[in-house]
């Protein structure tokens, strides 16, 4: 299980250094590839998995290629943090700025990396788009703009990141450790999360 809490250090470490998860993503899939792509799809996993860092785990996934895979957790919350003390911590001291972040553990890998997994109407430079529904952004500005009523629609904030070297997801879906079901925007950012992983369950498009 993840930590119910977390220091205002370790989220001032993740808001610093979110550039750095840009280089974590990598360039979009290759045109042509023997992969199929998950991207868009929620991985859920399966109650047999036996890796207890991914147990009842919901899994966005962002990229998906023949180098590996990459995914956000979406349905381990470990706390709140105002985004006040979340730019003052990093230095950006914006009086105007307001609200509060609700923080998920996305997933044991780098978890001093911070992720912002956001509607799609939502796009910077650095935004990494998922579906045309749902997108990703690693930046401090979008903070700022979500503190200023002037980021996304709907967001979630989280700190590290599931990830797959090549051909590793695909001999866990063989093995059956995981299930899929196409992302909706409902799943990712409205269902209760202590829910979310039986409703995902009940969506799943790869049988048990």
């Amino acid at each position: 299980m993840f930590a119910p809490r977390i220091s205002l250090r370790r989220l001032f470490a993740a808001v610093v250094s979110v550039s750095a998860a840009l280089i974590v993503i990598g360039a979009a899939p290759p045109e042509h590839s023997d992969t199929v792509s998950l991207v868009g799809q929620l991985l859920i996993a399966s109650p047999t998995i036996g890796d207890p860092r991914f147990a009842h785990t919901v899994v966005l996934m962002v990229r998906h290629n023949k180098e590996g895979a990459f995914g956000i957790v979406i349905n381990r919350p470990v706390g709140e943090r105002s985004i006040g003390d979340l730019l003052e911590a990093t230095g950006d001291n914006d009086p105007g700025a307001a609200g509060i972040v609700r923080v998920f553990a996305g997933g044991p890998v780098q978890p001093e990396l911070g992720f912002v997994i956001h509607s799609a109407e939502y796009r910077r430079a650095e935004t990494v788009d998922v579906d045309g529904r749902v997108a990703m952004t690693a930046s401090r500005q979008i903070l700022l703009d979500i503190g200023r009523n002037q980021g996304p629609e709907k967001s979630l904030f989280a700190l590290g990141y599931a990830g797959w070297g090549p051909g590793q997801l695909e001999g866990e879906l063989a093995h059956n450790s995981w299930f899929t079901t196409p992302e909706q925007p409902k799943l990712v950012f409205d269902d209760d999360r202590g829910n979310l992983w039986d409703e995902a369950m009940a969506r799943r498009t790869r049988e048990l």
